[in-house]
């Protein structure tokens, strides 16, 4: 099956910094931008110069230093915003210049307080002037998806004549549905007069939680660019995840059949990076990059992934750079889970006596919730009589609850520990100012 190659769009330095808690130092936005550059990102949007001094240097350093992608930052439709915007990505060896203006009817009126005429002549004379600045205009309507179509047409038919060569059409407030966001891109795409000429994006926020699904559906309706966040940060809810959009389109080529330039290897070292920097990290159930994407707990996942990683694991964590799966000691852990770390701490046991351990590992995983090594090497030297070498400043005698079952345990007191980790590593060794209104899009 041919792919058809889609363009990434990275807006983690622009769109993904603009959220609360996530500002970014000059020389921090060019290591990540360095990263963004081995993860392959074709287009780097480094940040919106007008906004402060401190972002048009760092995007001018940026620009300077970061040679293979596209270097893009963003402007609105005025003078000075373009011209700044110009003198930041002047050094870039694939300079572009991103300038917008909202066209939706209710920011006309609220936000920006011009009639649509002034709106359309805003955007072309935009267009013209950062043509002055590069060849390479990106030009976006911004709050598209609730704009009146006959007038996005207007303004799209517009800039293209006056020079834009990738329309963007953002859900800049997450409000569409994927049914929507296809039909919308479908019909731009046989409306506007020169839409062959032209690379189609698709920019959605995630506030219903739909921005990869949109994202998908716009691609499948003919976008072929994609703007996006490592970790799916930006405004308010955030963007669409490079991570998911990137991992959908490698593991359900059958019904995606799209290819990227990511090296998808890099996407968790990516990933972590940006938490590192930001101070801010991921969910844990985050799909791709979440400490728990790739970890087992209940006992009948635990058994099928140590026999078959396909049962539970629809790509395998490599891919995307984790260094293995891990299968997390609970209260919903089985019997082979146990047992395997049991013989990877040195210790083989027979039914019964393993039949004897998992009984006070189960009740002593409902108290503590996570059953680490020391705990476990505890009901095993207990189990065999063996004295525990636990010092005593560190336990504590376990809940009435717990001995009323017949068996009492020395608990170490609360401490921030990890939880136990096995690898499937191992288990296959033994299972073969500004206005309020600056930020845009």
């Amino acid at each position: 099956m041919t792919s058809e190659r889609v363009q990434i769009f990275d807006t983690t330095l622009r769109d993904g910094e603009q959220a609360p808690g996530f500002s970014l130092r000059v020389e921090e936005k060019l290591q990540l931008a360095r990263q963004l550059d081995a993860l392959g990102a074709d287009i780097i949007e480094a940040g919106f110069p007008i906004a402060s001094p401190a972002d048009a240097e760092a995007v001018r350093l940026v620009a300077r230093e970061v040679r293979r992608p596209i270097i893009a930052c963003l402007a609105r439709c005025r003078r000075e915003d373009i011209e700044r915007a110009g003198w930041s990505i002047e050094p870039a060896a694939r300079p572009r210049i991103h300038t917008f203006i909202a066209t939706s009817d209710l920011h006309m009126a609220s936000k920006l307080r011009i009639t649509r005429e002034q709106c359309l002549e805003a955007a072309i004379d935009g267009v013209k002037l950062a043509r002055q600045f590069t060849d390479d205009i990106q030009f976006s309507a911004e709050d598209a998806t609730r704009s009146d179509f006959d007038f996005l047409c207007r303004i799209v038919d517009g800039v293209i004549a006056a020079g834009a060569s990738t329309i963007n059409l953002p859900d800049t407030v997450g409000y569409s549905t994927p049914d929507e966001i296809a039909d919308f891109f479908s019909r731009i795409r046989s409306r506007v007069q020169d839409s062959d000429r032209v690379v189609f994006s698709t920019h959605c926020h995630d506030d219903l939680g739909l921005a990869v699904a949109n994202t998908l559906a716009a691609v499948q309706a003919g976008a072929r660019q994609v703007e996006c966040t490592v970790n799916g940060i930006g405004e308010r809810a955030g963007n669409a995840a490079l991570e998911e959009i990137v991992m959908a389109f490698r593991v359900r080529q059958d019904r995606l059949p799209y290819a990227t330039s990511v090296a998808t290897e890099r996407i968790y070292a990516s990933s972590q990076l940006l938490s590192q920097l930001t101070g801010q990290g991921v969910q844990p159930n985050k799909a791709i990059v979440g400490c728990n994407a790739f970890a087992h707990e209940a006992g009948i996942h635990q058994d099928g992934v140590l026999k078959n990683p396909l049962t539970y694991e629809i790509m395998t964590p490599q891919s995307v750079g984790v260094p293995d799966s891990r299968l997390v000691l609970g209260k919903h852990s089985g019997r082979h889970a146990l047992s395997l770390r049991c013989e990877q701490l040195g210790y083989h046991f027979e039914r019964r006596e393993l039949d004897d351990v998992y009984r006070k590992f189960v009740v002593l995983a409902d108290q503590i919730k996570h059953v680490e090594d020391h705990h476990l090497l505890q009901l095993i030297r207990e189990t065999r009589h063996e004295t525990p070498r636990i010092p005593p400043a560190h336990v504590e005698i376990a809940p009435a609850g717990i001995a009323a079952t017949g068996t009492a345990y020395a608990v170490p007191a609360p401490i921030e520990r990890h939880p136990l980790e096995v690898t499937l590593h191992s288990a296959h060794e033994h299972h073969s100012e500004q206005e309020d209104y600056l930020w845009g899009v």
